[in-house]
């Protein structure tokens, strides 16, 4: 299971740069690239460890990616753990807030 922390940033093309050249060497994969203005995306790579950049909500959230062969399987075990999801009160609002849900939209790894 691979764990991927999706940074949002204000300030895209600013972040791409200091990621990739200024400070951290990561190298671009795939998506947008730091000339992107609005609602941009990318996957970052450095030794085999990933980031994604992104600028929804403005950067204002951050989100960590959870890429896993199973996911149905992982969640039922998170759940048994005692992960609350919807329906109840008492899940504070940076919890989980639904479990996997099917995507009309691909995944990011290769094929």
């Amino acid at each position: 299971m691979a764990i991927i922390p999706q940074i949002r940033c204000s300030r895209f093309a600013e972040a791409f740069e200091f990621y990739t050249k200024i400070l951290l060497d990561f190298e671009y994969v795939e998506g947008d690239t730091a000339t992107s203005a609005r609602d941009a995306f990318c996957v970052l790579s450095r030794g085999g460890d990933e980031i994604f950049l992104c600028n929804f909500d403005g950067g204002t959230r951050s989100v960590i990616a959870v890429i896993t062969d199973d996911v149905d399987n992982a969640f039922r075990k998170f759940r048994a753990r005692g992960l609350q999801t919807p329906g109840d009160p008492n899940v504070p609002a940076e919890e989980v807030h639904q479990g996997p849900l099917d995507q009309t939209w691909g995944d990011l790894q290769p094929n």
